[in-house]
């Protein structure tokens, strides 16, 4: 069997992220993916020519998108005769799409791919009852006129009332932010830790700004020149006033300001051979190194929903040989402040790392000044499935900054799932 070779990554690009609701209101899947993907051509030169194959995903689809990477290359500037074809693993959607064209190029069956994602929570389906469409579909079958008004004609008041979309488990029936609350009270996350983690993300996004840091990452759309949901001015001072959103009682101390806010928005991460890389005379920011992705049954178990990256880390540590001190730089995703310090937590934990971890020592501490450097989802937003793309092209970026270096990605996602990935530099 051939060596697997080393997978470049070469760049990325997005459209910055917008609010719900908000400027890419009327914007589809497809038009918000296809201005992301587009503004990676135009970066890197690639108008007309065929890639090897591109990678996408959405969490949040409507029927019209059962082949959204393909009718995306379709309406872009890339050759249409490139393959396509989508992934979906929730929150970790756009890091599976990153693995899926590494493992092609890995195995020296493609030279160069993209990888992609998207999501609109403004353009969220919503679909008509069980007993709605069976009559329609009753309708759609009849041969004959007749036939259909009379499939029509069973069609009763209670049967025009449409499914609302719900941010909801479907096994628990409990929205990803009670499940995060659960796990912030079983792991005793203070309200002011929160606020902290969360004023950080908005402080350090808009320092980046400042400094040009997305200048190459990210291209304009629909006259958005910087993600919607940044604060500049965001304090501890001020988040505190916030009322809590998720929880109950006294314990409660999840709010809008220390949680993601539903979002809108795309990204995509060019990916080569080291070999196609150098052909085009195109810098390598970073390597993708080895990838980890685990699952906890948050249903039946008394596991956190979101807990799964605190079981994935640690194998990928341990595969790679290294310790979790050994990075420098941490891109933890930032679904809601509460998440992120539990699994802090939890690898600082001796309990937990005996227990669950079946480890002899904590597996330790990350320090706060290399965790999430230029702001995460907290001050950007987390348009579901583009954010693993995001955070792919901002760690590779900021390897490439340094000169030489290794960051460890951390994802968490619905359905109790987590992905890792480790980033190098040598």
């Amino acid at each position: 069997m051939a060596t697997a070779r080393r997978v470049a990554i070469i760049g990325g690009n997005r459209i910055p992220f917008a609010r719900s609701g908000g400027p890419y209101a009327r914007a589809s899947n497809q038009d918000m993916l296809t201005a992301a993907l587009d503004g990676l051509v135009a970066r890197f030169g690639l108008q007309g020519e065929q890639i090897g194959e591109f990678v996408a995903g959405a969490v949040l689809k409507h029927s019209r998108d059962f082949n959204l990477a393909r009718e995306t290359v379709l309406g872009s500037k890339l050759d249409p005769r490139t393959p396509a074809h989508d992934v979906q693993m929730a929150c970790a959607t756009g890091l599976e799409a990153v693995v899926s064209v590494a493992n092609k190029i890995a195995l020296g069956q493609l030279e160069v791919g993209i990888a992609g994602g998207v999501d609109s929570a403004s353009d969220a389906p919503i679909a008509v009852n069980d007993d709605l469409r069976r009559v329609l579909l009753r309708a759609n079958h009849a041969k004959t006129a007749a036939g259909r008004l009379k499939a029509l004609a069973g069609v009763r008041p209670q049967h025009v009332v449409p499914e609302i979309p719900r941010n909801a488990e479907p096994r628990t029936g409990l929205s990803m932010g009670e499940h995060a609350a659960k796990t912030a009270l079983a792991w005793e996350i203070s309200r002011e830790a929160q606020d902290e983690l969360a004023a950080r993300s908005h402080q350090r996004l808009a320092a980046a700004y400042e400094r040009g840091f997305f200048d190459d990452l990210l291209t304009s759309y629909q006259g958005v020149a910087r993600d919607q949901n940044l604060r500049p001015d965001s304090s501890v001072e001020k988040l505190a006033k916030l009322k809590p959103v998720f929880g109950r009682g006294e314990g409660a101390t999840m709010t809008a300001g220390n949680s993601t806010p539903l979002t809108d928005g795309a990204a995509t991460v060019l990916l080569a051979s080291e070999e196609w890389a150098a052909q085009r005379r195109l810098p390598v920011l970073a390597y993708l190194g080895d990838v980890v992705s685990a699952a906890v049954d948050h249903v039946s178990g008394d596991e956190g929903l979101l807990m799964a990256p605190a079981y994935a880390v640690p194998q990928l540590l341990d595969r790679a040989g290294l310790g979790l001190g050994d990075f420098d730089f941490y891109e933890v995703h930032e679904a809601f402040a509460s998440q992120v310090l539990a699994t802090l937590k939890a690898w600082q934990d001796p309990e937990f790392c005996e227990d669950r971890l079946g480890r002899s020592a904590p597996l330790g501490e990350i320090d706060p000044a290399k965790l999430n450097v230029v702001g995460s989802s907290l001050a950007a937003g987390h348009p579901f499935a583009a954010t693993g793309g995001r955070i792919v092209a901002t760690l590779a970026k900021l390897l490439a900054e340094k000169g030489s270096g290794r960051g460890l990605i951390s994802v968490c996602a619905a359905g109790g799932q987590g992905m890792t990935a480790i980033l190098e530099r040598p």
